[in-house]
């Protein structure tokens, strides 16, 4: 068997995606953010699908006389192993997938809601990802979103075109400016409660938020 490497630029990235999940854990738990997940995740009913599960942040927040049972989709990036440590602490019954919501293994028509936080910025193929979630919805169904995106204001906007690169660079793909909205309209939901808006901590290129509910028909 071959010695592990031991070059510095290994070195770096291997100390990097070992401190990646708990830097995101922190900064996806901030007060702030955590009180956007409050107006999003308790409309949850039925049987629901998460899609970006993470460190499993968004549990508390679940409505237990609603949810009739939980699937968390995460893929194997180093969150899982938090979100099982945070299902263990937790009274509600959730199954943690560990595969790309790109391509699920779930059912068609398996699902009453889907919910997802903070994460349609960070799927390399959103598309794929937004279709998915349209399949495993029965009909009626209701997908939950609270995402930061795309900013209305041409200012902000330009900033946050000029800054995606080098942002996804250091943030695991991450990307500024993804219109949220019109990327769920092309995924053949309709949009029934849309608002965007700044949080007003400081800067509108990261926190530009896109909260809602999209049904499919």
């Amino acid at each position: 068997m071959a010695d592990s490497c031991s070059c510095a630029s290994c070195k770096s990235s291997s100390l990097f995606s070992g401190l990646m999940p708990r830097g995101v854990h922190l900064v996806c738990g901030l007060p702030v953010v955590t009180r956007q997940r409050q107006k999003i995740v308790p409309l949850a009913e039925g049987d629901v699908v998460e899609i970006g599960f993470g460190s499993g942040l968004n549990l508390p927040h679940y409505d237990r006389k609603a949810v009739r049972s939980l699937v968390g989709v995460n893929p194997d990036d180093g969150l899982p192993d938090l979100a099982r440590k945070a299902i263990a602490r937790q009274d509600l019954h959730t199954e943690l997938l560990v595969e790309s919501a790109e391509k699920m293994s779930l059912p068609s028509q398996s699902a009453d809601t889907v919910v997802v936080t903070y994460s349609l910025c960070s799927i390399p193929d959103v598309s794929a990802t937004l279709a998915e979630m349209h399949r495993i919805l029965r009909p009626g169904g209701r997908l939950l979103f609270c995402e930061h995106g795309r900013s209305p204001k041409r200012d902000v906007a330009f900033l946050q075109d000029a800054l995606n690169a080098p942002w996804r660079a250091v943030a695991a793909g991450c990307h500024l400016n993804r219109e949220t909205g019109s990327l769920i309209e092309a995924s053949g939901f309709a949009l029934e409660q849309y608002s965007i808006y700044d949080l007003g901590f400081g800067t509108r290129i990261l926190g530009t938020h896109h909260l809602g509910i999209a049904r499919k028909g």
